[in-house]
């Protein structure tokens, strides 16, 4: 029988021997990652089962980073309630005490934890980021993240794929948050729900490791259970730096058997955002130019990496940021602000007027660090723009691209980035 990556990889942590989609499987996991959500809910479910252990604590990846520094009283015992819980279970990678790594979906991979052919669970919906490394990875709630502390297990429904072929390459301007938004807009946010969309063809080889996370990122915001690109030399070459560990590269059988497939030309995709307040509520550039903004953000798991800080630093290098827009750019972790200290970016970034902040989910949560207020207006790189998740629930969110969100702080409204490159 042939296999899509997804099923291959569910059906070798599994003990059966084959597997089809529809059905259902209980799997080993390889890693699951945990944030602020351990000393929220999950310490509790967990403390419920009155287990006294966890069944490997070497496969569990601990780190904070939504309330980082923590803002309130309530967020900094949060902190405490984690920190207590990774201690006393002897967590192996606690990275609770350490506030300046960064992001979650930024960190795992920087130290080699996310590798081919690895089942990878998180307490975050965007855990999703680490098909980019061709493994499989998904978010889970708070009890699944107690059963997999006790058990090292986890079922899965093994879900039908869609293969999306990607050919050529993007046109200045245009960017990795472009292609996934009109996907998005394409098939709706309902459009791949409990579906794993795999990523071939020349296209999907030609796009940076940061590219391929921004698209694995955001394939939840289609209700998408996994998003995966195959293996090929420029994972390796990133590899190769991160991790010494063998891993496996997994690609689909040759007669695998897709529910759909769907061809997207990058040399065709145009500078695109997400309207308020649903990632699928798409339009083009063009359509909205000239709306007003109040905020301007650039940052998060989906869009805080070095190649989106370039292409920002690169649009707002001699200009400044207009008078009545705040910009805020939060490197995704420590690894990217230091080099984007390196190459003069963070400078740009200040002499244009802009606020660099350290390393976290507070922006892109309504937490802190640039929370909106009622009617406000911000053009932001993040993955999501329901009401209130920036801040007051009359405030509007537009998802763009860095690029994007660069050239519209500099107009004051949104603005096509591509006269500015």
């Amino acid at each position: 029988m042939s296999h899509t990556i997804a099923e291959k990889i569910l059906k070798e942590h599994s003990s059966l021997k084959e597997i089809s989609p529809g059905q259902f499987v209980d799997c080993d996991i390889d890693m699951i990652m945990v944030h602020e959500q351990l000393g929220g809910r999950i310490h509790l479910e967990y403390n419920k089962l009155g287990i006294d252990y966890i069944w490997d604590p070497d496969k569990v990846f601990f780190i904070l980073d939504h309330w980082v520094p923590p803002p309130t009283i309530s967020s900094a015992q949060m902190h405490q309630d984690a920190r207590k819980f990774a201690e006393k279970y002897k967590i192996t990678h606690n990275y609770g005490h350490q506030l300046d790594k960064g992001i979650c979906h930024q960190v795992l991979p920087e130290m080699g934890f996310a590798r081919p052919g690895m089942l990878i669970v998180g307490s975050d919906s965007h855990t999703t980021t680490y098909g980019a490394f061709n493994c499989l990875s998904t978010g889970i709630g708070a009890t699944d993240v107690s059963v997999v502390f006790a058990t090292g297990k986890l079922w899965f429904k093994v879900p039908e794929s869609i293969k999306i072929n990607l050919r050529g390459h993007f046109e200045k301007g245009v960017m990795a948050k472009d292609f996934i938004l009109s996907l998005i807009g394409d098939i709706s946010t309902k459009g791949a729900l409990y579906k794993s969309l795999e990523f071939h063809g020349d296209g999907a080889k030609n796009l940076s490791i940061d590219s391929r996370m921004t698209i694995t990122n955001m394939v939840v915001e289609a209700g998408a259970k996994f998003g995966i690109f195959l293996p090929d030399d420029r994972l390796k070459e990133w590899l190769a730096k991160r991790t010494s560990k063998q891993y496996r590269n997994v690609v689909p059988d040759e007669k695998a058997e897709y529910e759909q497939e769907l061809s997207y030309e990058l040399s065709e995709i145009t500078p695109t955002v997400a309207k308020p307040s649903n990632p699928g509520n798409i339009a083009k550039v063009e359509e909205i130019e000239g709306i007003e903004i109040d905020q301007a953000f650039l940052g998060s798991c989906t869009n805080g990496r070095i190649e989106d800080l370039r292409i920002a630093a690169k649009i707002l290098e001699g200009n400044k940021i207009h008078p009545k827009v705040r910009m805020i750019v939060t490197p995704a972790s420590k690894e990217i602000y230091l080099q984007a200290l390196k190459e003069g970016l963070l400078e740009i970034f200040l002499r244009a007027n802009a606020i660099v902040t350290n390393s976290t989910c507070g922006a892109c949560i309504g937490g802190h660090l640039g929370v909106l207020g009622p009617d406000e207006v911000c053009i932001s790189s993040t993955n999501r723009n329901f009401k209130g998740r920036m801040g007051d629930p009359t405030s509007e969110i537009y998802l763009a691209s860095p690029a994007t969100v660069a050239a519209s702080a500099i107009n004051g409204s949104i603005k096509d980035p591509r006269g500015l490159i």
